[in-house]
């Protein structure tokens, strides 16, 4: 029985390795540890690190989705399991993590702990905090490879790209015409209401 040092930690694994030749040794790949010496192989380290990155994932077994923890596949898994332990005591809306419904509730409390330093707005949340301070900055992160234009937010970048594709998914539930965007639905939409949200100040 042999010892496997694993390179990116301090994880030992044994092997029921019988180290006869060199021949044998220059199969298996790895650095094994004896009592008196260490012998090194010639597989490669990044393979013994893939293979060790493979062991630690855990992969949703109703979707693609890979976890490097476990409790995160856990909280997953209530996606499809439809499990919602936790209710909001003010709606009857439920969450499936805790954190999801302290969110949810500064809806009701209008608490919003998350302030720009560079401006006198607040948020519910530190993503959309971060969000938000993406303007101060001029960043725009997610770029079409079409067309080159850029976005602040992921979700505009993938509303944009059905230009491009052609998929549009927004339809008036008034007369079924469809659209690539939600902002020319929404006016078409006025169409059918009678709205005109604009007046002239003059």
């Amino acid at each position: 029985m042999a010892s496997v040092k694993l390179e990116d930690c301090s994880q030992t694994l044994e092997l029921n390795v019988n180290i006869k030749d060199e021949e044998e040794e220059e199969k298996i790949g790895t650095s094994v540890s004896h009592a008196d010496h260490v012998e090194t192989f010639s597989t490669s380290r990044e393979q013994q690190q893939e293979d060790h990155r493979a062991k630690r994932s855990h992969h949703c077994p109703h979707c693609e989705e890979i976890f490097p923890f476990l409790s995160k596949l856990k909280i997953h898994l209530k996606i499809h399991t439809g499990e919602n332990p936790y209710p909001c005591s003010d709606c009857g809306k439920r969450f499936t993590t805790s954190g999801s419904l302290t969110v949810h509730q500064r809806l009701h409390t209008g608490e919003k702990p998350y302030s720009c330093s560079d401006c006198v707005k607040c948020f519910t949340t530190s993503a959309h905090l971060e969000v938000h301070q993406r303007t101060h900055r001029g960043e725009k992160p997610y770029t079409c490879s079409d067309c080159g234009k850029s976005f602040s937010l992921l979700c505009n970048l993938k509303t944009h790209e059905h230009i491009h594709t052609g998929v549009k998914p927004y339809s008036c539930s008034d007369c079924g015409k469809i659209f690539s965007q939600p902002g020319p639905l929404k006016r078409h939409e006025r169409m059918h209401t009678g709205v005109k949200p604009y007046s002239c100040s003059d």
